[in-house]
Parts: structure tokens; C-alpha cells; sequence
């Protein structure tokens, strides 16, 4: 049995690990300043994880759900791959809708501020990077064998 991981396994438990760390990080007191007045959601959450990052209570759940599945698709090659893009993806839209809402409007239930705008970005990004790197040569699959034809 072939124990060694792919690149993308490694990118994607690497990335599982950073947002579940951050995720628990947003509920450590010191980490997170002002985690006594923690909301659940909406943009007036005044925690701000590293005391930069804007985050609520269901900002650091999502972390912790990003965690999760990093770690868990990290298992396989292509559901590693799978998770890469996918959540760049989603990072470069959560990049264009903080840039969409701003820090102070209604409709930045998450909340998001400009340094998380940017993060965004960054982690959107890499994340995306990761998958390109990781495709098989001449971004095409590897062709499967084929069956042996059927005997005469």
C-alpha cells in the first residue's frame, strides 16, 4: 500500500489546518480582543481576531467547517483537489462581496472588514493556485487503462 500523499493532499490538510486553527483561535480570549462582546453575526461584532480580523461567532464557525473539510478531502487526491478549488472559489467571491457591502452595511451578516477583504483575496488565491499546480501534466487527467478488448 502507497502511504505517500499527493501534493494536493498536502496543500488541502495544510489549509484544513490553518482555517481550523483559526476558527478555535477566534474563541480564545488575547487572541481575539474584544471576545467578551462577540456577536453571533451581523457587521457591529466588535471581536477582531489578532485584533485585526473582523469576526462574529458564525465567521469563526465557518472557519472551523473550512477546517473540517480540508482535513477530511485531504484523504484522497482528487477530493483534495475537489476542496482547492472550491473553496478558492468561494474565497474570491467572499473577496468581491466584502468589497460589494463594505464594513458598515446590513448585508454584512458575516462580518467581514477591509483586512479580511484582503485576506480573502490572498487565501482565494493560493487556494486556487494550489489546484493549478497540483493538475496532472498537460492539464488533462491521466487516461485510465482501458478494459482488455473481448476475446474472439
Amino acid at each position: 500500500m502507497n502511504n505517500q500523499r499527493s501534493l494536493a493532499q498536502t496543500l488541502a490538510l495544510v489549509f484544513g489546518v490553518a482555517f481550523l486553527a483559526a476558527g478555535v483561535l477566534g474563541f480564545i480570549p488575547g487572541v481575539t480582543t474584544n471576545l467578551g462582546d462577540i456577536k453571533f453575526a451581523g457587521n457591529d461584532s466588535p471581536a477582531e481576531l489578532l485584533g485585526i480580523f473582523q469576526v462574529s461567532i458564525l465567521h469563526n464557525i465557518v472557519h472551523l467547517l473550512f477546517g473540517i473539510a480540508g482535513i477530511a478531502l485531504s484523504r484522497a487526491p482528487d477530493s483534495a483537489r475537489t476542496y482547492l478549488l472550491g473553496s478558492g472559489v468561494i474565497y474570491i467571491v467572499l473577496f468581491v462581496y466584502g468589497l460589494i457591502v463594505g464594513s458598515g452595511d446590513d448585508a454584512n451578516f458575516v462580518p467581514i472588514n477591509n483586512a479580511d477583504d484582503w485576506l480573502h483575496l490572498a487565501l482565494g488565491i493560493g487556494l486556487l493556485g494550489s489546484w493549478f499546480v497540483t493538475r496532472e501534466p498537460g492539464g488533462m487527467p491521466a487516461a485510465r487503462p482501458s478494459a482488455p478488448p473481448p476475446a474472439p
